[in-house]
């Protein structure tokens, strides 16, 4: 159950630095509704966050947390930000992701 939560963390991690991207596009009202949403998506990957540490270890739940944030980013940015796409980054990207299924395999 603790690694589901941390998967839907790293999920709200995107949602928030997605959120900060929006806000970055916009102005006026509906920049502070994508500000609005980045504290809540910060505030709920947070809470979960803290809830999965008090049973797996700090190094491994970070480490995953991190790991699911900076590759959901990446592809959120691929696709709604148009950002580029390249050998090396898709290469280091699945490294990324081998890293983080990699750690979930060791951990206890």
């Amino acid at each position: 159950m603790n690694w589901i939560l941390l998967f839907i963390a790293g999920i709200f991690e995107v949602m928030f630095a997605t959120c900060l991207g929006k806000a970055k596009e916009t102005t006026g009202t509906e920049t502070y509704l994508w500000y609005f949403g980045f504290f809540i998506s910060l505030l709920v990957s947070m809470l979960l966050l803290i809830k999965v540490t008090q049973s797996l270890p700090i190094g491994t739940s970070y480490a995953v947390w991190t790991g699911i944030g900076a590759v959901g980013t990446v592809l959120i940015g691929i696709i709604l930000f148009k950002e580029p796409v390249d050998f090396w980054r898709i290469f280091f990207l699945t490294t990324l992701i081998l890293s983080v299924v990699g750690l979930k395999t060791v951990s206890h």
